[in-house]
């Protein structure tokens, strides 16, 4: 073993996570692409742990990965680092400046994808058909980007795969609450996900849907939603 394989072996990584985040899942599957091994600690956000607060007393959100006890927040961010600090495996971000461009701003618009979905399931009435046409609407945005490419990273799984691969597990929730089918609508990418489905990178780090819908239901519920 060399030098720079002792010293990363030694690293110690640990993530600060809620299952049910979209934007976690991003996080554990970067590393899952990567071979990093990690701790993993759930977080209840109820009741944030001390540990969550002093590592990210800014935003006091999850996910943070904390490597070698400093941490890094914001999972977009996260993912960068992850794969600037872990370079020699599976690269996620092309090497091509123009192209890497491309990949940050697109996986930057998955977050309106995100606002869009979340006015889904927690809206009702009128208000929830015109979110749902403007979600669907920038779905298809999304899969113009990603043609007839395998990936959005082209033969290979890349940034913007991982930053919008964690949405696959809320997409059963927002057809529920907007009675559409997102295959109807988008075919081409939920092919795409079944694609990714079939990497264990990202089937054994996303959460299963209907867990999500179950948590959906209650957080609905608890704001009076029915």
């Amino acid at each position: 073993m060399s030098f720079l394989d002792q010293e990363m072996a030694d690293d110690e990584v640990i993530l600060l996570n809620f299952w049910p985040s979209m934007y976690g899942m991003r996080v554990r599957v970067a590393l899952a692409e990567k071979g990093v091994k990690y701790e993993y600690k759930e977080e209840n956000l109820g009741e944030k742990s001390s540990l969550l607060l002093e590592m990210n007393p800014v935003y006091q959100k999850i996910p943070v990965l904390i490597h070698n006890g400093k941490p890094v927040c914001e999972s977009l961010i996260v993912v960068q680092y992850i794969d600037e600090v872990w370079k020699d495996k599976a690269p996620l971000l092309p090497s091509d400046p123009y192209e890497k461009y491309e990949a940050i701003f697109w996986a930057d618009y998955v977050e309106k994808v995100f606002d869009l979905g979340r006015k889904i399931w927690m809206t009702r009435g009128g208000e929830q058909q015109t979110r749902k046409k403007n979600y669907i609407d920038s779905l298809r945005m999304l899969e113009g980007i990603l043609g007839d490419k395998p990936y959005f990273g082209g033969e290979n799984i890349g940034f913007l795969d991982i930053a919008l691969i964690g949405f696959c597990s809320w997409f059963y929730t927002y057809e529920k609450f907007g009675n559409f089918n997102t295959e109807a609508e988008t075919p081409k990418l939920i092919a795409w996900m079944k694609r990714c489905m079939q990497r264990e990178s990202v089937s054994k780090s996303v959460a299963e849907p209907l867990k999500v819908y179950d948590f959906a239901l209650q957080i609905r519920k608890h704001y009076g939603i029915v």
